[in-house]
């Protein structure tokens, strides 16, 4: 004999960073398993801190962090938490991003700019990432800048169940508030059984946030409008789209986006619009101003299916087949 055979089983170890905890014990919970404690802590001069309490060798780590802000910190946390993974041979390392920051970088509109998102997920491979599970990209190409396996969530079966059972779907229209979403609003209108209406706009190139709606394509007046969207930051954009649906004659309007980024002037946007619900998941913390003051913001929780994405991860399966009915 010329080795050693071992026959241990395989053994599962759930980590979170600082960014988003609440979500983190959520996902644990589902799996039934406890967030591995963890030492972690700014210097003075913001250097960041991580030891992990128990021992992953041989292990299958799963790191949760969301991209929350301040965003470069967390990523920056995460990074680290993935290099003391490696050093500590753990067996793999999957890391899960609900929220993939800079994911709107994903392409040169012109000469000179970074391709942001690419960035990002070679910072990953480099600090020792060897799976990648992430909630609704920005854009789908995004997976292909990851060097390894991705698995991609999707967060259309929750958001879409929750409307359809709320409103009456003989009046409801699916709209996308621009041309990059008409694919995914159309998944929502296989779904739940809806025409598609689409707003045109024209963003700004050179001021940031800056959108001009143009006109409503489709059937809007009298019906009762879902405004769909991966991500919600300023309100500006939806907000606008809102805008001009109403406009057109729309009865009613309900916006729907998986990522509640929510900064700068979203919260007075979104208090002062006319829209009567805005619908989000928890793959980043509403802030708590919005959430005490505003009581037209549903936050849906992510973790089920976060969680079964990670045992399916785990146990070899098919994280595929727990959205083949879309």
């Amino acid at each position: 004999m010329t080795g050693i055979k071992t026959t241990g089983e395989k053994k599962m170890m759930f980590f979170s960073g600082r960014a988003h905890p609440e979500l983190a014990e959520e996902v644990a919970h589902q799996l039934g398993v406890g967030v591995v404690p963890t030492k972690a802590f700014d210097f003075a001069n913001g250097e960041i801190y991580v030891r992990y309490q128990e021992s992953a060798r041989g292990a299958d780590c799963f790191l949760i962090q969301s991209h929350t802000a301040p965003i470069n910190k967390w990523i920056m946390e995460q990074l680290i938490m993935i290099d003391a993974l490696k050093r500590a041979s753990a067996r793999s390392i999957t890391v899960i991003v609900p929220f993939y920051g800079y994911a709107r970088q994903d392409k040169k509109h012109r000469g000179r700019e970074p391709i942001s998102a690419r960035l990002i997920a070679d910072l990953m491979k480099t600090a020792g990432a060897d799976r990648l599970l992430t909630v609704d990209l920005h854009t789908d190409q995004i997976q292909g800048f990851f060097d390894g396996p991705v698995d991609h969530l999707f967060a259309l079966p929750l958001l879409a169940d929750y409307v359809g059972a709320k409103v009456d779907r003989e009046k409801l229209t699916v709209v996308s508030p621009d041309a990059g979403r008409v694919r995914v609003a159309d998944r929502w209108c296989d779904r739940l059984g809806a025409p598609l209406a689409i707003v045109h706009k024209r963003r700004d190139k050179d001021v940031a946030n800056q959108v001009t709606v143009h006109e409503v394509v489709g059937e809007v007046k009298g019906r009762v409008c879902v405004l769909v969207d991966d991500m919600i930051d300023t309100g500006g954009t939806i907000c606008a789209a809102a805008d001009a649906l109403f406009a057109h004659g729309a009865e009613d309007v309900i916006v729907t986006a998986t990522h509640g980024v929510l900064s700068g002037p979203a919260a007075d946007r979104l208090k002062n619009s006319k829209v009567s619900e805005f619908v989000f998941t928890n793959t980043l913390p509403t802030p708590t101003e919005l959430s005490e003051s505003l009581d037209k913001i549903t936050v849906l929780s992510i973790a089920p299916t976060i969680a079964r994405a990670v045992r399916e991860v785990f146990e070899d399966g098919s994280v595929t087949s727990l959205f083949d009915e879309q």
